[in-house]
């Protein structure tokens, strides 16, 4: 039987700030490898026979983000489903769920930011699941704990209730417990971390969720059966799918069925939920450092440095955190990782934007990225993607000045339109219509200067756009 991968790349990573963001969340970062974390998630899964194309889930505000990392990994997706709200994971799993239910498959169920680095047994765990889940169990995957951690919520498998090859019937999930508690954990033998991944039937799941969450499956079905085609992407209905109660698949299905079977599984793990456990599964070196970037280290011990941009030189301490993006820098004591999530809280009773944006943002022809900005003026670099335009629009309030670094540009301003090359600018005056392409196979490079009483985003009139933003 064909598994689908269904990729959940929902969530803002907030305990990975300064790095993770909300229009930026750490399942579209290059944390571990040179690829993100999505792009890891699908490319582990790419040599298995048996594996159809996947099902990607994300918000609204990530799709061209999505879209284009699969692109960059030569992958086409079955689909990529849009949350217009988001619901937690029980109605995105329920909305693939439904799109595959008249399909011969079973659904494979993965967050997009885990690290698994034993490939192989992962994929054997999936195999021995796979038995179970064909014969109407609701799988989980529960990891072999190594040590007593109180980070993560813990699943008791029923060791006399042997399912299949290494599959028990699950005794009871259980909340994260305290450190007395998750030794006890440890000492019995038959609890495991639970991994928030899955393998069932699509009919099955839906069964359950019928028994469990009527209002869930109603919502969600009829946000599925009045979707809509964007470009690339499904759009889930908006209204009906906000209608739906919003629960994990683990307090809405999971706890509750009598279904549910777990596959313990020894795969190097790690769900990479703060900044210690990101240290834990990067080469440390004999100080145990690990760093990345343009890092100098002198007389440094057990402390993870990452440099986004700038030099960054550590002396003379230890068990640290230090990390440096263009407009912040965190530094914590490791102990203190969880903490983080106060400091997107405190940037968001401010309204203050660095939990939300990033010095750069994306954009589906390219990004921008802020270089100054004071009274009546901003700098920016703006990189434009080979054959990308971006919208033919207007602004009320400021005036700009491009200069081309590198590539080529195709300007128009006010019906005219003029190649620009390497060196050479022009200006567009206040209310004027214009628009810029890359017609090259090369990156648009151009420093684009704004002068005027008002720079916010808004301020633009969208006449035509590829991306269906007018």
């Amino acid at each position: 039987m064909k598994i689908v991968p269904v990729i959940l790349s929902g969530g803002s990573g907030t305990r990975l700030w300064p790095l993770s963001r909300a229009v930026l969340p750490k399942q579209l970062l290059p944390l571990v490898t040179e690829n993100t974390m999505l792009q890891d998630t699908l490319l582990r899964l790419s040599s298995w026979t048996e594996i159809a194309p996947p099902i990607v889930v994300c918000g609204n505000d990530h799709r061209f983000l999505v879209a284009e990392q699969l692109r960059l990994i030569n992958l086409s997706p079955e689909a990529i489903l849009l949350e217009p709200v988001a619901r937690n994971t029980a109605p995105a799993i329920a909305a693939a769920a439904i799109a595959l239910q008249e399909k011969d498959v079973l659904m494979l169920v993965l967050p997009a930011d885990h690290v698994i680095t034993n490939v192989a047994a992962f994929e054997a765990a999936v195999k021995r699941a796979s038995v179970a889940a064909e014969q109407g169990k609701l799988v989980t995957f529960g990891i072999e704990p190594t040590h007593p951690e109180t980070g993560y919520g813990y699943i008791q498998s029923d060791s006399a209730s042997k399912f299949a090859d290494n599959c028990y019937e699950v005794a009871r999930f259980v909340e994260k417990p305290d450190a007395a508690t998750a030794q006890e954990y440890l000492d019995a033998g038959n609890f495991y971390w639970n991994s928030g991944m899955f393998l069932f039937k699509p009919s099955v799941f839906l069964a359950e969720l019928e028994q469990f969450a009527p209002d869930m499956v109603s919502a969600v079905s009829k946000a599925v059966e009045q979707s809509y085609k964007d470009l690339d992407f499904v759009r889930l209905h908006e209204a009906s799918f906000a209608e739906s109660p919003s629960d994990s698949i683990d307090y809405a299905v999971m706890e509750k069925t009598k279904l549910a079977a777990i596959v313990p599984a020894n795969i190097g793990w790690n769900d990479v939920g703060s900044w210690t456990a990101l240290k834990e599964v990067q080469p440390n070196d004999t100080d145990g450092n690990a760093a990345r970037g343009d890092v100098y280290l002198k007389d440094v011990k057990n402390t993870l440095i990452r440099a986004e941009g700038r030099f960054v030189a550590v002396v003379g301490v230890e068990d640290l955190l230090i990390v440096e993006t263009g407009d912040a820098v965190l530094v914590a004591h490791r102990d203190r990782a969880q903490d983080v999530k106060g400091i997107v809280d405190h940037l968001k009773a401010s309204g203050r934007s660095e939990h939300k944006m990033h010095p750069r943002v994306y954009r589906p022809w390219g990004w921008y990225e802020g270089i100054d900005i004071g009274e009546r003026f901003q700098v920016k670099r703006i990189m434009v993607k080979p054959g990308e335009k971006l919208s033919l629009q207007m602004h009320h309030h400021r005036a700009e000045h491009w200069v081309v670094v590198s590539g080529s540009a195709m300007i128009t301003v006010d019906n005219v339109t003029k190649l620009y090359t390497e060196n050479e600018s022009t200006y567009i005056p206040i209310g004027s219509t214009h628009r810029l392409e890359n017609p090259g196979k090369l990156p648009l490079h151009l420093i684009e200067v704004q002068s005027g009483s008002y720079l916010g985003e808004d301020d633009i009139v969208r006449y035509e756009d590829t991306y269906g933003r007018s």
